[in-house]
């Protein structure tokens, strides 16, 4: 490893030589006239792109974030995270001609994304568009209890950041005949800025901006029993293998990863800090700050802050309501999801266990129809309390008996946290409010989660 001097006189070195370079080329009358080609031969494309990496190491000095080594090296993990994810979705996915579905955030990859506050039930996907194109999405539904579409306007870190244009649930389309009603029933969805005529299925573009990006969230309850949606996208007329790299198309790529990193991390930073007022309650999120960040418009969703000391335990309790799914999760300040590949870190309707003696496991049918038409309906009954227990250990083992539905702090002090009803049937007033309180450990696993709210 090169010490903090050697690094430092290596550094001038190379700042001496590109300078000599790009003197070379001016000399010998070989620097582009075109801007974007005479921005990436002299590297000021790349520096650019540079300074915004920098400049996103403020998010991990904002007002509230915490100091300490380990969550600040958790912080600019996430930052180099984000780096990549930016890279991957804004240059190497970037041809607006020729899409790709990737993934901004994926917990299970070998290598995770995480951004704010990622639901561990969901695989994530989207595909860089053009508003002014049009495109169609092909697939098969499979069976994951929830299956949402959305067009989104704009980018995070941008004027008017990343705005939902529109959204559509898998229970709204129309499938194609003689496809069956289950896992392979098969659809096509149009995403345009006018309707076609001759189009079943159509989610709304807007040209101004043109930068757009199409979303699919799938929730699942239980991975490994359900099947996930198989699907792709391709432009309308348009090519399907990327065209060769061109200067503009990488200046344009690594100024897109540089605002989504920069933009995003001041966020989400800014969110966590609003959080902090209501620290281990769960207010219910202002839904039109929602969907301006690009959220699903059918989530209602409970974003919060929490603190533990040692030796304490926060214990929430809730009725769902009639939903088609809901869950909880448990984020570092940064709203990272903690990593649920390897702990216990979340829970949702099919995995919980219910306070009451009654099976409830997930989603159900009900009156309007059965899986995969027009009318498929499947919701979370109302009916027993839920026990969520977030503890540094798991209460049940010290017990020796049921408390609650242990979710991890992972070695975590604080963080931040999130309640979802997915597409609840009752209105936000008539929404149940999860209670939230903070008790000693040791009282809860003598007393039970019961006697401490």
């Amino acid at each position: 490893m090169l010490s903090g001097p050697v690094r430092f006189v290596f550094a001038i070195a190379l700042r001496i030589y590109r300078s000599c370079a790009l003197t070379m080329l001016r000399l010998r009358g070989l620097t582009p006239a075109d801007p974007a080609e005479r921005r990436v031969v002299s590297g000021e494309a790349w520096d650019e792109f540079c300074d915004m990496l920098k400049a996103s190491g403020a998010a991990l000095l904002a007002p509230g974030a915490p100091t300490d080594p380990f969550d600040q090296a958790e912080g600019y993990r996430y930052l180099s995270r984000l780096a990549r994810a930016g890279l991957e979705n804004f240059l190497e996915c970037s041809d607006v001609n020729a899409p790709r579905l990737c993934s901004l955030m994926d917990g299970y990859r070998d290598a995770p994304c995480k951004l704010g506050s990622d639901n561990p039930d969901n695989m994530y996907q989207n595909a860089t568009i053009d508003g002014r194109l049009e495109y169609v999405v092909s697939g098969t539904r499979g069976t994951v209890p929830y299956l949402g579409f959305g067009t989104q306007t704009g980018q995070y870190g941008g004027k008017g950041g990343l705005a939902t244009v529109a959204y559509i649930e898998a229970e709204e389309l129309v499938y194609e005949a003689g496809s069956g009603s289950g896992a392979d029933a098969r659809f096509g969805l149009v995403l345009s800025e006018t309707r076609p005529e001759n189009a079943p299925n159509w989610l709304a573009l807007r040209s101004d901006p043109p930068q757009a990006l199409f979303i699919v969230r799938q929730t699942f309850g239980d991975r490994r029993t359900e099947v996930a949606a198989e699907l792709s996208i391709r432009r309308m007329g348009g090519a399907t293998v990327p065209v060769p790299l061109t200067p503009a198309a990488l200046e344009a790529g690594l100024q897109s990863a540089g605002v989504f990193v920069a933009g995003a991390s001041a966020m989400f930073a800014k969110w966590a800090h609003g959080f902090q007022p209501h620290t281990n309650q769960l207010p219910l999120f202002d839904q039109e700050r929602s969907n301006k960040a690009g959220g699903d418009p059918n989530i209602r969703y409970y974003h919060s802050y929490w603190l533990l000391l040692p030796g304490e335990a926060l214990v929430i309790r809730a009725r769902p309501p009639p939903c088609r799914s809901w869950n909880f999760q448990l984020n570092n300040h940064w709203m990272e999801s903690l990593d649920y590949r390897y702990h216990p870190v979340h829970t949702n309707s099919t995995l919980a266990r219910y306070d009451e003696n009654e099976t409830h496991g997930g989603p159900e049918t009900d009156e309007t129809g059965g899986r995969g038409g027009e009318t498929d309906k499947p919701v979370a009954a109302s009916g027993p309390w839920v026990t969520i227990v977030v503890a540094h250990t798991d209460p049940n083992v010290a017990a020796g008996r049921f408390v609650g539905n242990w979710v991890s702090t992972v070695r975590h002090g604080c963080g931040t946290m999130c309640f979802r009803w997915v597409a609840p049937r009752v209105g936000d007033d008539a929404l149940p409010q999860p209670r939230a309180n903070v008790v000693r450990f040791d009282e809860l696993v003598e007393h039970g989660a019961a006697a401490m709210l």
